[in-house]
């Protein structure tokens, strides 16, 4: 007997629907159910299993929510301890972000939310997913094993390309150097397997299973790095093509970021400069993917670590703004200070005329350090 803390499970599921246990290494078939307390199943490909698992149903239309019981105590627990950013499993549609937004907005907190896409519905709702999300995991383990794992890697090129054009941050999680859980050195299909998602142009790439339990959690991450810098400082798709929405509110804003990522290309500027509030400079700049470094100033405390998640972002907190000029000058000063700029370099500046216009990126300088 297998006990399962999944209480409307036995309603579920129907007979011939297939129940993976463990990411899929084992299956088993569903021969009947008595709709209370118990299922009847035939084992098709068994192995060990051990306890606290998970538990696949690539067939079965599921009744549990997003947002389980257990996931509200501990949303509780991460509210409490100002956490930036909050991932939510199994997500669905929209709905099942709006509602854990609110609970976020209720408690007067600003966590952001990840969504982790890793069921058909997710994928068959992308775009509503997307649109409501602050970033979006895609959780290939769980995915490869409701989905054909075939498809994987298209869905996940499909994935990165639409976080980018909405300018939300994207992570590639799963297996990614897996085989460093017990030896120090990975598989070649591992190096290219983190290397094309850098390449894909995810945001962030993400170790579990290596680290978490792993045996060699220092080298695993050594190695990763090794093989991101490898990419961008050699080969990297910097600069590609994204195109603005005239009718969006925020198209004048986007222009200017767009602009400043041109402008940076052009004049082989060390870094573009701006200030924010909310943090949407900072991602809309990100998604451009601009080879000059982008320098996010803010007063938002929170959102300072939430940028550690934006691609080719780092933040500073900041607290004096005074008028545009005094403020573009004090920013590229401070940068000259902690040696991030030289004197002869050339950086990009955005700002909002009148500096108390937040939201409103409106101008664009090239200043040349002094």
């Amino acid at each position: 007997r297998i006990y399962i803390t999944y209480d409307t499970f036995p309603k579920d599921v129907k007979a011939g629907e297939i129940i993976l246990l463990d990411d899929g290494k084992l299956q088993m078939r569903v021969i009947s159910t008595n709709l209370e307390d118990e299922v009847v199943c035939e084992v098709v490909h068994g192995g060990i299993l051990t306890s606290r698992k998970g538990v696949n149903l690539p067939n079965t239309k599921v009744s549990i929510p997003s947002l389980t019981i257990e996931d509200r105590k501990n949303l509780e627990f991460v509210l409490e301890n100002d956490v930036e950013w909050i991932g939510l499993s199994f997500v669905r549609n929209a709905a099942d972000i709006i509602e854990l937004k609110e609970i976020i907005k209720q408690r007067g907190k600003s966590a952001r939310v990840i969504a982790k896409i890793e069921k058909p519905e997710a994928i068959a709702n992308i775009d509503e997913i997307i649109a409501v999300s602050d970033g979006i995991m895609v959780a290939r383990g769980d995915l490869g094993v409701e989905m054909p794992m075939e498809e994987v890697p298209l869905l996940q090129k499909m994935i990165v390309n639409k976080c980018r054009a909405a300018s939300k941050p994207v992570i590639v999680a799963t297996q990614m150097l897996e085989s460093m859980i017990t030896t120090p050195r990975p598989t070649r299909a591992e190096v290219n397997d983190v290397a094309n998602s850098v390449l894909d142009g995810a945001d962030a790439v993400m170790l579990s299973g290596e680290t978490s339990v792993g045996e060699f959690p220092l080298i695993v991450i050594e190695t990763m790095q090794k093989i991101i810098q490898n990419i961008e400082q050699n080969n990297y798709p910097f600069h590609p093509e994204k195109f603005l929405k005239p009718k969006d509110p925020s198209f004048l804003s986007d222009a200017i970021c767009d602009s400043a990522c041109f402008l940076a290309k052009q004049t082989s500027a060390v870094g573009i400069v701006s200030m924010t509030t909310s943090g949407y400079t900072a991602f809309e700049i990100s998604s451009h993917r601009p080879e000059a470094l982008t320098y996010i100033f803010t007063s938002n405390r929170s959102l300072l670590n939430s940028l550690s998640l934006v691609w080719g972002v780092q933040g500073f907190f900041y607290d004096k703004f005074e008028s545009t000029d005094e403020t573009i000058t004090d920013v590229n000063e401070l940068l000259k200070s902690m040696k991030f700029v030289k004197a002869g370099d050339i950086v990009i500046n955005t700002a909002a005329i009148p500096m108390e216009q937040k939201g409103k990126t409106n101008m664009l300088k090239v200043t040349v350090i002094d």
